[in-house]
């Protein structure tokens, strides 16, 4: 089956299966993971965390951050 025919059969496919499809095509292009990129997270939200508990940092509300970003 060739790219056309594939697109042409997604037609036919309703909202949720092409939605279905499109994940899946995503999806398998992310074969290769970096190495520690886990583990890299996982070390900055921990900071981040000792950051907001120890008061070095404050947390900034979603609605000022909306504020801020439309000026």
């Amino acid at each position: 089956m060739n790219i056309n025919q594939v697109l042409e059969n997604a037609k036919h496919l309703n909202i949720n299966e092409r939605a279905l499809v499109a994940h899946c095509l995503i999806s398998s292009l992310e074969t290769r993971q970096d190495e520690g990129v886990e583990q890299a997270w996982a070390e900055l939200a921990e900071l981040r965390y000792q950051e907001l508990v120890s008061g070095k940092v404050e947390s900034v509300s979603w609605d000022d951050i909306k504020k801020d970003v439309k000026g």
